[in-house]
């Protein structure tokens, strides 16, 4: 029965997801109306913030994408469901939007080519509705893709993220439930080994006691890809912690749940931290408080950790330091002419 319920919880998600291959505005509208309940919140990325229910994240957030990409194309490579430590159940799906880029959306100058735009999105599901969505959407890699990207350059790698190495992300089952714990264990501990820097430094948190030798963590843009313990070292975590050593994760409130060799983690926000050394993003250390929204999903393997997908608001991490990442790509863009059919 726990598994049925899971996979139940799938199809409910399936019917808006499906809806959102083929974009139809109707169809994609009356699924979701379908499928939400009525006053589910939307916790959705900088600059939509919480939305009130789906007609509003419709309104606001999926119909003006759509209108700058007519052929607007949802394409997933990973879902995964169950009930996470907090006693919640929870969907959660990793990829991308994509088509061609024809008019502006949020003041992004429209390319006319191919784009994508990576998302993590996870849902929390009682008695057959969505009682609430949490996600987060790659607005810099779309302004990367449409040069208009005005702040710090990354330090990993830029790139189209890939999908599961073992092509496996849409048929996850939870047929061997010690996989799922396992899974869920291995993560679980690493997660906690991370928040040993404070106390021991990096020798503290035994990275290759759980990252695969070969791992691949797969940033946000603004940070990028980085390949193995080195990279993950040199090109985010080096920089991320000599700017904010005092950074603490929500581990004792955020929803991690498994299924299988994957493992999702997502909370709102999930991390709280002080900005008092320089390294991250090229920002200075002026002592500000900051929260941040993290999105997770890990791929375990042979019991270490091979690959990771995260996604960071980074547009909300800059705005709290009183910058508009949108208001100063309109300044970047001001001479810049379109001329598209």
């Amino acid at each position: 029965m726990h598994e049925d319920l899971h996979q139940k919880n799938k199809k409910l998600t399936e019917q808006f997801r499906k809806a959102m291959y083929d974009f139809n505005p109707i169809q994609v509208l009356g699924s979701l109306k379908s499928c939400f309940a009525k006053d589910a919140p939307i916790h959705l990325v900088t600059p939509f913030e919480t939305l009130n229910d789906v007609e509003e994240f419709y309104l606001k957030a999926l119909h003006p994408l759509y209108e700058a990409i007519p052929d607007l194309e949802r394409r997933e490579l990973i879902v995964l469901s169950n009930r996470s430590q907090l006693d919640q159940d929870w969907v959660g799906v990793c990829g991308y939007y994509t088509g061609a880029f024809k008019k502006p959306w949020l003041g992004i100058l429209p390319t006319g080519h191919q784009v994508s735009m990576r998302f993590h999105e996870f849902y929390r599901v009682e008695e057959g509705k969505v009682i609430e969505m949490q996600a987060l959407w790659d607005i810099p890699e779309l302004m990367m893709q449409a040069n208009s990207w005005p702040l710090s350059p990354s330090l990993g790698r830029e790139w189209h993220v890939p999908g599961p190495s073992t092509q496996d992300g849409l048929a996850i089952n939870d047929d061997d439930r010690n996989r799922s714990e396992e899974s869920l264990a291995l993560v679980s501990e690493m997660l906690a080994k991370l928040g040993e820097f404070a106390k021991g430094g990096v020798e503290a948190m035994q990275l290759d006691r759980y990252w695969h030798s070969r791992c691949s963590w797969y940033g946000p843009s603004g940070i990028g890809t980085c390949r193995g313990i080195e990279g993950f070292r040199n090109w985010h975590q080096i920089p991320f912690l000599n700017a904010m050593p005092d950074r603490l994760g929500a581990l004792g409130k955020g929803n991690l749940f498994a299924e299988g060799d994957y493992v999702g983690f997502t909370e709102w926000p999930g991390m709280k931290m002080t900005i008092s050394g320089d390294g991250f993003l090229g920002i200075a250390p002026s002592g500000q408080k900051i929260t941040m929204r993290s999105l997770d999903f890990w791929r375990c393997e042979n019991g270490m950790i091979r690959e990771n997908w995260v996604l960071v608001d980074l547009l909300h991490v800059y705005a709290q330091i009183g910058v508009d990442v949108l208001a100063r790509m309109r300044e970047f863009n001001k001479a810049r002419q379109v001329h598209l059919q």
